[in-house]
């Protein structure tokens, strides 16, 4: 199967990026909670360990180096990315069963990921949900309190080249500074909203509830 024939007959993906820590989790869980019927979430797979609290088929498909080159190898995959040591990737297979209950797939993956899907004819929706500075992602991370300080540096770090890429003009369709997560989420919904409507019509079946 390719990445862009079959995947591409359902509604357009939903592509959200941002650093860990920006809200992202927080926006998409309001999202799903307004629209049971209407999204599905791509469960990512990734080859770093758990946090605590993460289920495997639940928040990622946990998997060893060996098992994910293998997937690599086999093409399973519509993009992969190298974050923090670790690879990450959304199959084929993940968003295909998503399109085919009539649902909008909804992708949390790094810029990486989004350079690769925007090759494919996907044609998603991309919405970078940016944090209010460094210093202020830096105590949101603190608070996790799941992070070593070398872990803690190394996100820091890609969260400033994220950023950097987030903000340059052209590479999202719309930019969310999240600094309160109400009205971040007012303007994420009513964008989101705004581009399914444009899908509905041009004929494309929408799932409201």
């Amino acid at each position: 199967m390719s990445s862009s024939e079959t995947l591409a007959k359902g509604p357009r993906p939903l592509v959200i990026c941002g650093p860990s820590g920006s809200g992202k989790t927080t926006l998409l869980k309001k999202l799903f909670e307004d629209f049971p019927h209407t999204f599905g979430f791509s469960i990512s797979h990734t080859t770093r360990a758990p946090r605590a609290g993460e289920g495997h088929g639940v928040h990622y498909y946990f998997v060893d180096n060996k098992k994910m080159q293998e997937k690599i190898d086999n093409d399973e995959f519509i993009e992969t990315a190298v974050f923090s040591g670790n690879t990450y990737g959304t199959t084929k297979a993940a968003v295909l069963d998503i399109q085919r209950s009539g649902k909008v797939c909804v992708l949390d993956i790094e810029p990486q990921g989004v350079e690769q899907i925007k090759k494919t004819d996907l044609n998603p929706i991309l919405i970078f949900n940016n944090p209010p500075s460094l210093k202020d992602l830096d105590l949101r991370l603190r608070k996790r309190q799941t992070e070593t300080e070398e872990s803690l540096q190394k996100r820091l770090t890609a969260a400033e080249k994220e950023m950097a890429y987030g903000l340059t003009p052209g590479n999202f369709h719309r930019i969310i500074h999240n600094i309160d997560i109400d009205e971040s989420y007012a303007e994420l919904k009513e964008f989101v909203v705004n581009e399914l409507k444009k899908q509905e019509a041009e004929g494309i079946a929408i799932r409201w509830e």
